[in-house]
């Protein structure tokens, strides 16, 4: 497990760790191929759909890779899955299922949870991000009560335009 800072809607990787643990797979004779090219995380929500962050970081990341394998799971344990390959620029709809009856040798929790500890810092606390400063930052994802829109008021050109909605209240869009 690399370094990583998560919060419940994101991941940052450490690059010097990505990069360690890189150089470490090759030292045991290992090909990318064979250790970096399947991208499984979580979703927060009940839908795994990819979303844009998703479909931007899996074209970024892998896009120059020969394949590659996007697999989400989301919280209600619903999934998503495809392969895409850069000749022909391919992409297959993988169907897949997680058994969770079946047991697996190779799963250790405690360890598991050790390195989980060591190498996963939560991305709220080490910056002490308050709930208005992280809206502030994703204004996308911030919807005006009531009280606060005013779809009669006249500086509304466009009343789902947060540039307009910010500009009433004197804020930087």
């Amino acid at each position: 497990m690399v370094d990583q800072e998560c919060t419940a809607v994101s991941v940052q990787f450490e690059d010097v760790a990505v990069a360690e643990m890189f150089e470490d797979q090759v030292d045991l004779g290992r090909r990318p191929e064979q250790f970096a090219r399947v991208w499984i995380h979580t979703h927060p929500g009940e839908c795994p759909q990819p979303s844009g962050v998703d479909i931007e970081t899996f074209a970024r990341v892998f896009g120059t890779c020969d394949w590659a394998v996007m697999f989400i799971l989301a919280r209600g344990g619903d999934t998503y899955a495809e392969l895409r390959w850069r000749l022909g620029q391919g992409v297959i709809g993988l169907d897949v299922e997680i058994d969770y009856s079946q047991p697996f040798a190779s799963s250790d929790h405690a360890e598991w949870q050790r390195l989980y500890e060591r190498h996963v810092t939560d991305g709220w606390k080490s910056h002490a991000v308050s709930d208005h400063d992280w809206f502030e930052c994703h204004p996308d994802l911030w919807e005006p009560s009531a009280e606060e829109f005013d779809a009669d008021d006249d500086t509304f050109e466009d009343p789902t335009s947060f540039e307009a909605y910010a500009k009433s209240l004197k804020m930087e869009a």
